[in-house]
């Protein structure tokens, strides 16, 4: 467990670089600048909507105008707040394909709407929005049928009674724009999954990787004991011929069980006892170690007990929340608590570590940081136990450390 918890902290001076590019990370710089766009050229294209008005029906006419617009101008206030991006670029890309097959009924005077309906300079906006907002095969369809139907529209007399060719020149223009739009986006989303499992794989090798190592450790250093005490007890007494030389090997042989004895308490399959009171020493006299200390609070630690390998994996759990507090949370003006308590309602062990610091946001914290889900929850885990972590941008972070785990842990995990 050591090796693990070594290999997890960052050299010196090094960042954590966050996920260059990632599934989530491209929605959300996707919506963002697919909904900048379409509110460019929304603006651009008001004036056009405004002065075309007088020859639409009413109410029908400024119903349309102020549904596309109004969503032109909502979507990327959606987008900065991530919060129903595509669900509204779907529906909104909805609209205006009806608008465009209903033009005919919408146009009262063709002869005043001009050269060119105002829906035609929103085509490439709205086949952007579908790409977001809808899977390949409903996007690419969209990318067609929206410029086909308003190829139809300008060919009729709604539309501005162009000739054949001029309407197909403008359909064929409007598809291949968005197709651009539409392959860009594509790829970039494909680009984006493939780095996704990429990560995921490599990460699933590390975490392995780094328990074979910290395993491997522990054979070495069980072998190491072998090698150089039980065995060399084993030739000094198989050629001690004297009381001195037999009393000699005696004593290598109490020494070498006692390497054993201290090298197997640290393997998890040990369930010897180690105090509460042992326990909460090591975790206090870590905290004050810190160049910012924790104010300490420890109650109730005196009658209990519990595993070696429990205990090995609460004290890593602690520490490394600890660490992570004075790595992340800021500098000496954050407020540090430590409360270890002994038979609370909730565990045997209650540990909580509390900060006042700048907090984070769980879902942001990249995947190949293996902090929280390596060196607490799946180290508290495999000896049964529980952490909960409850943090937010600006209202600092409490790590709470529980054993044994319970069903009434499970349900007030935040």
């Amino acid at each position: 467990m050591s090796a693990a918890s070594a290999l997890e902290k960052p050299l010196p001076g090094s960042s954590q670089p966050r996920n260059p590019i990632s599934r989530a990370r491209f929605e959300r710089i996707a919506g963002r600048s697919v909904s900048a766009f379409g509110l460019v050229f929304g603006l651009q294209t008001f004036p056009s909507a405004l002065g075309q008005l007088h020859s639409l029906k009413e109410p029908w006419g400024i119903t349309v105008v102020i549904a596309v617009f109004a969503g032109l101008a909502i979507i990327p206030i959606l987008a900065m707040i991530q919060w129903g991006v595509k669900f509204a670029m779907g529906a909104l890309s909805v609209v205006f394909l009806v608008t465009i097959m209903t033009w005919p009924l919408l146009a009262r005077d063709p002869n005043a709407i001009g050269e060119k309906p105002w829906v035609w300079f929103l085509c490439s906006v709205f086949t952007a929005f579908a790409a977001v907002a809808f899977p390949l095969w409903l996007a690419t369809a969209y990318t067609f049928v929206v410029p086909i139907a308003y190829g139809f529209i300008r060919a009729l007399p709604s539309g501005g009674g162009v000739g054949a060719e001029i309407a197909g020149l403008d359909a064929l223009y409007a598809i291949i724009l968005g197709g651009v739009i539409l392959v860009i986006i594509a790829m970039l989303r494909q680009a984006a999954s493939a780095v996704d499992a990429a990560q995921s794989q490599a990460l699933a090798k590390y975490a392995n990787a780094v328990r074979q190592h910290a395993t491997e450790v522990e054979r070495v250093q069980v072998d190491a004991i072998v090698h150089d005490s039980v065995l060399t007890t084993l030739l000094s007494a198989a050629s001690a011929r004297t009381p001195e030389a037999k009393e000699l090997a005696a004593r290598m042989a109490s020494d070498a069980i006692g390497h054993l004895h201290a090298a197997e308490a640290s393997v998890p399959e040990d369930q010897s006892l180690v105090g509460l009171d042992r326990l909460s020493e090591r975790i206090v006299k870590s905290a004050e170690a810190f160049s910012s200390p924790f104010s300490v609070e420890v109650r109730d630690v005196e009658v209990h007990n519990l595993p070696v390998n429990v205990a090995e994996a609460v004290y890593s759990a602690t520490v490394q929340a600890m660490v992570n507090s004075m790595q992340h949370a800021g500098g000496e003006e954050v407020q540090r608590r430590l409360s270890i308590r002994g038979g609370s309602p909730l565990a045997t062990v209650h540990i909580v570590v509390v900060d006042t610091g700048r907090g984070f946001d769980e879902r942001e914290v990249p995947a190949e940081r293996l902090g929280l889900r390596v060196s607490i929850r799946e180290r508290l885990a495999k000896v049964g136990g529980h952490a909960r972590i409850e943090s937010a941008p600006g209202e600092g972070t409490t790590v709470t450390i529980l054993w044994p785990s319970s069903e009434v842990d499970a349900e007030i995990e935040p």
